[in-house]
Formats: C-alpha cells, structure tokens, sequence
C-alpha cells in the first residue's frame, strides 16, 4: 500500500477495531489510534493498562475492519 493511500484510509478508520497482517505474518488486533505519515498506533482496550502497537506503514500487507455490529 502507498503511504499516503494508508494514511487515508487509518485517518477513515480511527477508532474502530481493525486487524492487519503484516509481510512477516505477523497479525495484529486493535483499535486505531496515533496516526502519522510512517506508523498507525492499534490500543488493545481490553486490558487494563491500553498497552499500544505500532506499526509501520511499509510493513503492511493487508487491513480488515471488523464490524461490531
């Protein structure tokens, strides 16, 4: 994904619950939070101290919203 495309779209996305994988498999879960032009910020609010991931853009393989409905 280009930078500037994922930027956008984590901007759309900021706080709700996403779930990306990245280019070295590894899968993440959380709702969106920080956003800059390298990395997204996901908060895990299950625990109790909102322990925080960040990932860089380039890393990203793919995004799915999860729908809480």
């Amino acid at each position: 994904m280009a930078g500037q495309h994922t930027e956008n779209l984590f901007r759309r996305y900021k706080g709700q619950l996403v779930v990306i994988k990245t280019t070295s498999a590894g899968i993440y879960k959380g709702r969106v939070g920080e956003i800059t032009n390298d990395y997204v910020a996901l908060t895990d609010r299950e625990t109790e101290d909102e322990t925080q991931t960040f990932v860089f853009f380039h890393a990203i393989e793919s995004v799915v919203l999860v729908d809480v409905t």
